[in-house]
């Protein structure tokens, strides 16, 4: 392929290139590093933006995965220099990962502004990380590949297939309820989670890099190549090999994004059974973009794309090894070809067309025919009513079928802590048709956290109940399932309509008319909110106050207000002197 840019046009040529004072700084202290002149002359110098840490169980590989990286960078003629960012566990931050998307974001934008890079490789997958390094890149606008860190293996547990999340949950109230002893407790500990890499189920993780694929940031397939198979290393080679022809080629974001490129995301996270998280996050990045969606274009999907991929938690067998074997993401898009923009460019330089041309389905139990759904519709709905006037999220496909319409008895916590201590209280006055409340606990109110997933009384999971409705302006991890409503909004801490519930109201949930409404008078709500008292802010110093003060709510996409710019807004460069 001829290049489309001239060594003198590199972006890094202003920090190397001229015969001056400051550039003579610059050039002395790579050499003060080891490097020698062949080493940046000429060449594009490669940013690999690496979210590797010692706390990141997902991420374990990538201290290796980088040196494949930076092989083909090399072999490709490109300089590499790694770039550590923050890494954001998701089963170690606290109070939530959540908090920290828009912190990687921040830091992503701006180590590939302040240094002198032509393109970047992000190397991510642990939930945050994926939207976290494009929404920087993106605001950044330098050509960048997406290196996804792949699933885990299956756990095992007794012969037994375990998906990492979902098992848990299911187990953790079998114990609750006294029909799991701690043996088989401790031994799946050691079992659920056996290999690095992301959760293995369809969770945040696997949805995030999946949609990073089908938004076209992906070598076609890699994200669902296991972490620890030998494809993997292979594709981390491949990832630095690429981006160098990108930066010749000047194959930017704008370039690559276009509304189909976010309308394929969409309907691929529908037909994999995606995590109620994608629509924040695809929605925050869709804003960077300047190419905006809103809930209505996932609620829009759902009624036309049904979920084709049968991995937990909306499956009910099998998980992300097995979707790979079956022939991974290229061969569900193949399958679903009709309902989606194959003329859309993506990262190789080839169309989606070009790209899933000829891919196969090897097990189609895992990859179901179109006309053979696990679920009719897709994994997410959207409802709006007096409750949420900006929506509440719910994914159908997890939820036990009689809840898809009901009307029940609210009760209501203000609080996580609160909760928590209700539910092991076997005096609790509570059914399974009630509706467990959480509030307080949305982007302003806690920074959003995984609390969705409300925990289901001990005494009704002992009276044989394993689902009932839950509402609240948390979020829940992808893993999870059950009849949970999330993401309501606007937020209980800033005086949405859920900060006006009160224990013994009824409200009304109808899937299918994706309504929800609260069985209370506009008088009477009205009298509420006159007495309704804002709460304190929750953070007096740092980056918590930052985000307290401009971050924007769920159906927004959760980023900062000041930093959703269009492509080609006038974000400086640095100044070299």
């Amino acid at each position: 392929m001829t290049n489309t840019k001239r060594a003198a046009d590199l972006r890094s040529a202003r920090w190397f290139a001229k015969d001056d004072f400051r550039s003579f700084g610059h050039r002395s202290r790579v050499l003060q590093m080891g490097y020698s002149h062949e080493d940046f002359t000429a060449k594009p110098v490669i940013a690999i933006v690496n979210t590797w840490s010692d706390a990141n169980q997902c991420h374990t590989h990538f201290k290796q995965r980088v040196e494949d990286v930076k092989r083909g960078i090399l072999q490709a003629g490109g300089w590499p220099l790694e770039l550590p960012a923050i890494s954001l566990s998701e089963s170690m931050v606290k109070p939530t990962s959540m908090l920290y998307r828009n912190f990687l974001a921040m830091e992503t934008e701006e180590l590939l502004r302040s240094h002198p890079v032509d393109g970047a490789v992000l190397m991510g997958g642990c939930d945050k990380t994926t939207p976290g390094l494009l929404m920087g890149a993106l605001s950044m606008g330098l050509p960048c590949i997406y290196l996804p860190a792949g699933p885990m293996l299956r756990g095992n547990w007794r012969g037994q297939a375990l998906g990492s999340g979902s098992d848990a949950f299911k187990y953790w109230d079998e114990r609750r309820a006294g029909r799991l002893s701690d043996r088989a407790w401790a031994e799946m500990e050691a079992g659920i989670a056996r290999s690095h890499g992301t959760c293995m189920t369809m969770g945040t993780a696997a949805t995030m890099m999946g949609i990073a694929e089908a938004l076209g940031f992906t070598l076609p397939g890699a994200s669902s190549i296991p972490a620890p198979d030998a494809n993997h290393i292979r594709m981390s080679a491949e990832c630095g090999r690429r981006i160098v022809q990108m930066v010749w080629d000047d194959l930017t974001p704008a370039r690559l994004l276009s509304p189909g490129s976010f309308q394929n995301a969409i309907a691929v996270a529908m037909a994999m059974g995606c995590s109620t998280n994608a629509i924040i996050h695809l929605v925050a990045i869709s804003r960077r973009a300047g190419l905006p969606v809103t809930l209505d274009d996932f609620d829009a999907a759902s009624r036309h794309v049904g979920v084709i991929a049968n991995i937990r938690p909306s499956g009910d067998r099998y998980l992300m090894e097995d979707f790979f074997y079956a022939g991974g993401l290229p061969a569900l898009m193949h399958v679903m070809r009709d309902k989606l923009d194959v003329s859309a460019l993506t990262v190789n330089g080839k169309t989606v067309a070009e790209n899933i041309a000829g891919a196969e389905v090897f097990n189609d139990d895992v990859i179901r025919p179109v006309n053979n759904p696990i679920y009719a519709e897709g994994a997410l709905a959207v409802l709006r009513g007096n409750l949420a006037p900006d929506g509440v999220v719910i994914k159908p496909s997890a939820v036990a079928p009689h809840l898809l319409r009901h009307t029940g008895r609210a009760i209501v916590f203000d609080d996580y802590p609160s909760l928590k201590a209700a539910v092991d209280d076997p005096d609790l006055d509570v059914t399974g048709d009630d509706i467990l409340v959480l509030r307080n606990a949305g982007p302003k109110g806690a920074g959003m956290p995984e609390w969705g997933m409300l925990p289901i009384p001990t005494k009704l999971l002992k009276q044989g109940v394993t689902d009932m409705l839950r509402l609240s302006d948390a979020r829940m991890s992808g893993t999870s399932y059950g009849g949970c409503l999330l993401h309501c909004s606007p937020e209980a801490f800033i005086g949405g309509p859920l900060a006006l519930v009160k224990t013994g109201d009824r409200i009304t949930v109808d899937v299918p008319a994706r309504s929800i409404h609260l069985e209370v008078s506009d008088e009477e709500l009205a009298a509420r909110r006159a007495a309704w008292t804002p709460p304190p802010p929750r953070y007096e110093r740092g980056y918590g106050w930052m985000f307290g003060r401009h971050i924007l709510q769920a159906h927004e996409g959760c980023d900062f207000d000041f930093l959703e710019t269009q492509f080609g807004a006038p974000v400086p460069e640095p100044v070299i002197y």
